[in-house]
């Protein structure tokens, strides 16, 4: 055990994260050179396509240090703030853990976010300078700020190119040196962590653990303390990166776990996973504290026969991503669903191309949502999630919603756009203060409803400040707001999937801008499409498909004009026909749904 070291990389995104976990599995040639490629550890499509980290996956390696031998377990950490989940199960696996902060951008929200994750873990943190080749790199002045802002002394750091591998054994030794060594009992009955699962068709669930207590052996019965479900450990190895089997995983070690489980709601992430007969016998690990969703939205198969195979998905899905909650529901006219809450639309965003590109199924999404408390005349309280839940108006007394507290990291240039967006997303400034005086970079903090956070802020954000500014957010609460329920209709049917729950006061500019954005995107049909949004009987907007002309007469070279009369006579009625056999309805795209989602 005093060889081992078990630790993580944390960092806001795009700093380097993914890069420098590359130079280090190539420093500790756990992967050759060769075989080598960007974002090893990055297995998903999504993850190579988009440049962010979205799972977190462990790497084990051996490292020889001044004649001795090293196991190193190196967790990749997730970097946007809607993964921070993501981050503390990793953290809670580590006993260090390797700061990054880029050298051209300092500081920023998400990197204080998980500082304070990793010091309330007690975690001993190395910070680290990246991209100290770059033209534009401030690394002494980040430096000076990362040690104001977190008590680091000078020879606490280290300065590297995770790009080209500079500085990267110095990153390894100082590991080896400053990170302490796996705290426990080998000699005690064996208690493992549940950090991270995953499902395979021929071993059931395959869970990542980490073993604090005890060591565990092939073929081993097991016990997983919360569900109190029994197994076998059919299989264990490691992770390096591929699979590698073994026969024990002791004290200390991060290894993998194939329980041949089926069911795979069985194991939780977060149990403490032990031997079958010492189940009464021990105390269960701390586990992580439950994920609260944010962003609320109905899930459905395009094809209501596969709605089974939908929440296979999804419960798969749930196994490998502990954030997700899913609840069945029906949505009317869209059948059999899921209402799904996610820790921000991203994380929703992610979730919903996993579905149809790993499982094949196309499906419908609802407008996302928060969760609003409803107070009825009754006196009862109701948790809505959805515009289709809310009650009558009639029936409400009082409706309150989530509100955050949101800090903002910008340039000092910026700042004007920045309370301008925030003062039309209803925020409150509660704090304006220099983080940098020589680089005048500020750090705000708005009270801001979650509501308004959920749809296109971030990306609005991003360009008011040319990309510079970064958030972070925490839910403090909730506060009255006068809301109504805003229905889109399109041909003259009310689509559940696009009405929301809206602010009186920008319920009429909003309905004008869904329906001005339906009418850019959504395709033309063989006759008229009515487009409409209403609160309650009131119709506030509304625009007009037009039909999509065919030239009937173009066979015509001239005669009676009855004759032309005639052609477009029948045409008519056949359109007509065709609406009252129900072929006149109109399907939402994804495309137009997701540009009238960020409409906010």
């Amino acid at each position: 055990m005093d060889n081992i070291r078990n630790f993580c990389i944390i960092a806001h995104i795009d700093h380097g994260k993914s890069t420098l976990a590359d130079r280090i599995l190539e420093a500790t040639k756990t992967v050759e050179q060769r075989n080598m490629k960007e974002q090893f550890l990055d297995s998903l499509d999504l993850e190579k396509e988009r440049g962010i980290t979205i799972k977190l996956k462990p790497v084990r390696m051996n490292y020889s240090c001044q004649g001795q031998d090293y196991i190193l377990n190196l967790i990749d950490t997730p970097g946007h703030v809607d993964f921070s989940y993501e981050v503390s199960r990793s953290l809670a696996a580590c006993e260090g853990a390797l700061l990054l902060v880029d050298a051209t951008q300092g500081v920023q929200a998400q990197t204080i976010s998980n500082v304070e994750k990793a010091f309330a873990f007690g975690l001993k943190i190395i910070p680290i300078v990246n991209k100290i080749d770059m033209v534009n790199a401030k690394v002494e002045e980040v430096a000076l700020e990362m040690a104001r802002l977190f008590n680091f002394s000078h020879d606490d750091f280290l300065f590297v190119s995770a790009k080209s591998g500079e500085g990267v054994n110095l990153v390894l030794e100082k590991v080896i040196k400053e990170i302490p060594s796996p705290k426990g009992d080998k000699d005690k009955p064996f208690r493992a962590l549940v950090f991270d699962s995953s499902f395979d068709d021929h071993l059931g669930v395959v869970s990542s653990i980490r073993v604090v207590d005890g060591s565990i052996s092939k073929n081993t019965r097991i016990a997983f303390y919360k569900t109190k479900e029994l197994a076998s450990a059919i299989n264990l190895g490691y992770m390096s990166p591929e699979f590698s089997p073994c026969n024990t995983i002791n004290c200390g070690e991060v290894g993998v776990l194939a329980t041949g489980l089926k069911d795979i709601k069985k194991v939780a992430i977060g149990d403490t996973v032990c031997l079958g007969e010492d189940m009464l016998k021990i105390s269960p690990l701390p586990g992580y504290l439950e994920p609260k969703p944010i962003v609320f939205l109905g899930i459905y198969p395009s094809d209501s026969s596969r709605f089974l195979d939908l929440r296979k998905a999804l419960d798969r899905l749930k196994l490998t991503d502990a954030s997700l909650t899913v609840e069945p529901e029906s949505g009317g006219s869209l059948g059999f669903g899921f209402k799904c809450g996610f820790l921000g639309l991203l994380h929703a965003e992610i979730i919903q191309e996993r579905i149809e590109r790993e499982y094949g199924l196309q499906i419908i999404s609802t407008t996302p949502t928060v969760e609003y408390l409803v107070t009825l005349t009754t006196g009862e309280l109701v948790k809505v999630r959805s515009a289709g839940s809310m009650p009558e108006g009639a029936k409400i007394a009082k409706i309150t919603e989530p509100i955050c507290d949101v800090s903002i990291y910008v340039p000092y240039q910026y700042l004007g756009g920045i309370l301008d967006l925030c003062a039309k997303k209803r925020g409150k400034l509660l704090e304006n203060n220099f983080v940098q005086k020589e680089n005048l970079r500020a750090r705000l903090r708005f009270l801001i409803p979650l509501s308004e956070m959920i749809t296109d802020f971030y990306d609005l954000l991003k360009s008011v400040s040319s990309g510079f500014a970064s958030l972070d957010y925490e839910i403090l609460g909730y506060e009255e707001i006068d809301a109504v329920k805003l229905n889109i209709v399109v041909a003259g049917v009310t689509v559940d999937s696009l009405s929301r729950i809206v602010y009186r006061q920008k319920a009429v500019g909003l309905g004008r801008d869904i329906i001005s954005k339906l009418k850019e995107t959504l395709p033309k049909k063989q006759f008229p499409v009515a487009l409409q949004a209403s609160i309650g009987g009131t119709v506030i907007a509304r625009e007009t498909i037009p039909a999509m002309r065919k030239t009937v007469t173009q066979k015509l070279y001239g005669g009676d004009v009855t004759r032309k009369n005639k052609l477009l006579d029948r045409q008519k009625e056949g359109k007509a026909r065709l609406k009252e056999m129900g072929r006149g309805s109109v399907q939402i795209t994804k495309e137009a749904f997701w540009k009238v989602v960020k409409i906010g």
